[in-house]
This record gives structure tokens, C-alpha cells and sequence, in this order.
């Protein structure tokens, strides 16, 4: 295929554009050279404008305005830290009653999960826990005194939920504050968990200790920053709508079910970057799509993209600093972003919506896409 110029782009794509070029240009032929630049100046105006009305509009996303939706971040952090320690069974009795739908879940597999002190009673091992996680939840009031913006993406976002799957129980979100390593989001039977200590900024110092660093290390860490809030609550519902397969399918269907998982994502965030939803820097995000072909001929050559075998599947989904066998510039779970590309390829080419795709076979997802890219 010949290369496009300029002149065929604002031909083809903006034909309005052309026109007005045509119609500007013979009226200027018969202009003073003052009015020529006085028009040429006001055109430039008119295109960037009209070239960034295009480009706005460039969003298949569904209006949702009018899907109503309740969501309001209840506070669990501030109540269960106001609780009395030296009167802490009135106290967590009070703070059960306001949350009967989270208590109990946030004790069992927060508080005590893992724990095997079986000589203390709940009360003692409440209020260490306390103890431990209370400079922590000090940062926590300091970096999230409101949660407004927060409860703004995620309302967008369940109005979305809603309208593809509108027979869906939307979780209650609330705010926690615990250790670190305790969840940054969870679902619970009726809430979704969110751990404000995961998301205190990757240069918070309790994530660069050698302790963190080793549990968590900086290419994870970096991630932990508010705006992954909104992001990583979607993807946890994204996976109770449609939860992973089971081990022990080929390598090519485990990345096009991961890859499910980002395209039902981006449908609940339609507004946010792709670096939040894969949690790529932008750089990585870059290369990816300069050398897409170049990435999905490395995994056809190099690999059978039928192969079960757990260390080659390893390699291409999963967290990693980089891709092995790739240059330093690729991310990790370079397999989960091929297995997107090819969901999108795949519902371009049918015109499916969610619901439908998410169902479809891997296998014949994958088929039918003809993922060949340049």
C-alpha cells in the first residue's frame, strides 16, 4: 500500500477540511497580503480546533448519564481506629453494628487471617494490630482526608458495570487501613475493600525498606499511588463477573482470557489511560505498540503457542520487571496486552458486545480475530 501523504489524510479523513482549503484558497488569490495573514491565522484556529473536536469524539463508549447508581466510600478506617482500645470490646461492638456487611470479613481475613496465636483472645489481638497499623493509618488521614475524586471515577465506572451487566450486585466500597501487604482492594460477599496504605505513593517510605522491597519490589511498588484506585477496584469486579479459567490451558488461550479481563476493563473505564489498566509506564506502554509485530512474531517463532508448559507460559504472563528474551525497554505480562489486542481485533471484526465476547472460546476468539499485526 503506498504511503499516505498529508494532503490525501485531509482529503480522506476530513473532507470538510479540504473543502475549506479549496474555498479559502480563492479567496485569498484576490487578497491584500495583510488580510492573507489575518485569514491564514484564523484558519489554523478553526483546524486545531476541529482536529481536536474529531479526536475528543473518538469514543465509542455508551452514554450512561442516566444509570443510576450509590456510591459513597464508607470511612471503616476512622471508625474502627476511634474505637476505645481500653474499652475495646464496647468499641468494635459499635463499629460491627455500623458495618454488619464488612466486619466480620475485615476481622477473619484481615486482622487474624494467618495469625496462629490461639492464646490471646480477639480482643488482645485486635488491639495489637491496632498498635502495629496505626502509624500507618496516621499517613493514611494525611494523604486521604477526602475521598471525593476517588468516588467520582468509581460512580463512572459502575454506571458502566451496570449497563453492561445490569443484573449485577454492585459491591458497597469501603475504606480500610491495615498493614502493609494487607489487601489494596478486595471483594467481600457484599463489599469491596479498599486498603488505603497500598496507595501512599511509590516513594512512601514503609514500600522502600528492604523488607517491602523484598515483598514488593520497585516495578510493583510504583503502582502504589491513588489513581490505581478506581482501576484495580474494576479489575477485581471485572474478575468476579468473569472469573479465570482454570490452569492447564495452552499458552495462546491463557493470554486471550487475560486479555478478556483488560478488554472488559477498559469497556468499565473507557476514560482512563492504558498505562492505569495495565499497569505499564508509559514508555513500556510505547514500545509495546512501536513493536507489536515485532512481539507477536518473537512468541510464534520462539514458541508453541499451544505448549502447557508452566515456565514458558510464566514468561509472558505475570509480574516481571521485563519480558525474558526481550529488550529492557519491554514490560512484564507482555502477554496479557497481545491478548487484548487480539480481543479488540476480535470484536472489531464480529461487532459483539461484552457479554458475548467475554463468553467466546478463547480458541475461537483467536481463530476468527487473524491477528497479524505490522
Amino acid at each position: 500500500m503506498a504511503p499516505v501523504t498529508g494532503n490525501e489524510i485531509s482529503k480522506s479523513r476530513y473532507p470538510a477540511f479540504s473543502n475549506l482549503l479549496q474555498i479559502l484558497g480563492l479567496h485569498l488569490q484576490h487578497s491584500s497580503p495583510h488580510h492573507r495573514l489575518t485569514c491564514m491565522s484564523k484558519l489554523v484556529v478553526i483546524i486545531l480546533s476541529l482536529a481536536t473536536l474529531c479526536s475528543c469524539s473518538n469514543n465509542n463508549a455508551p452514554d450512561v448519564s442516566g444509570i443510576k447508581v450509590d456510591v459513597a466510600i464508607a470511612r471503616f478506617d476512622r471508625d474502627f481506629f476511634s474505637a476505645d482500645t481500653s474499652h475495646i470490646v464496647q468499641g468494635l461492638d459499635a463499629v460491627q453494628k455500623k458495618y454488619p456487611y464488612f466486619f466480620a470479613d475485615f476481622i477473619q481475613n484481615i486482622v487474624i487471617a494467618g495469625t496462629i496465636d490461639t492464646l490471646h483472645t480477639l480482643p488482645v489481638l485486635v488491639n495489637t494490630y491496632i498498635s502495629h497499623s496505626r502509624p500507618l493509618y496516621d499517613s493514611v488521614q494525611k494523604k486521604f482526608n477526602r475521598l471525593d475524586d476517588i468516588q467520582n471515577e468509581l460512580e463512572k465506572a459502575f454506571r458502566f458495570v451496570k449497563y453492561y451487566y445490569p443484573a449485577y450486585k454492585l459491591p458497597k466500597p469501603v475504606a480500610y487501613s491495615g498493614l502493609i501487604g494487607d489487601p489494596s482492594v478486595a471483594l467481600t460477599k457484599d463489599a469491596m475493600a479498599i486498603g488505603l496504605q497500598m496507595y501512599l505513593g511509590k516513594n512512601f517510605s514503609a514500600y522502600n525498606t528492604p523488607e517491602a522491597i523484598d515483598k514488593f519490589p520497585q516495578y510493583i511498588s510504583r503502582r502504589f499511588e491513588p489513581a490505581y484506585i478506581p482501576v484495580n477496584c474494576i479489575q477485581n469486579i471485572a474478575l468476579d463477573i468473569y472469573p479465570e479459567k482454570p490452569q492447564g490451558q495452552a499458552l495462546i488461550e491463557q493470554i486471550i482470557e487475560k486479555g478478556k479481563q483488560w478488554y472488559m476493563t477498559d469497556k468499565f473505564l473507557p476514560a482512563a489511560p492504558d498505562s492505569l489498566k495495565t499497569g505499564f509506564t508509559q514508555s513500556q506502554l510505547n514500545w509495546c505498540k512501536n513493536n507489536e509485530g515485532l512481539v507477536w512474531n518473537y512468541i510464534i517463532q520462539n514458541n508453541d503457542i499451544y505448549t502447557t508448559e508452566p515456565a514458558i507460559i510464566q514468561t509472558f504472563i505475570g509480574e516481571a520487571p521485563k519480558t525474558d528474551g526481550m529488550p529492557d525497554a519491554s514490560p512484564g505480562n507482555i502477554g496479557q496486552w497481545i491478548g487484548w489486542q487480539i480481543v479488540k481485533k476480535f470484536a472489531d471484526k464480529t461487532g459483539l458486545g461484552l457479554p458475548q465476547i467475554m463468553q467466546t472460546e478463547a480458541k475461537k476468539i483467536f481463530e476468527e480475530a487473524k491477528y497479524k499485526p505490522r
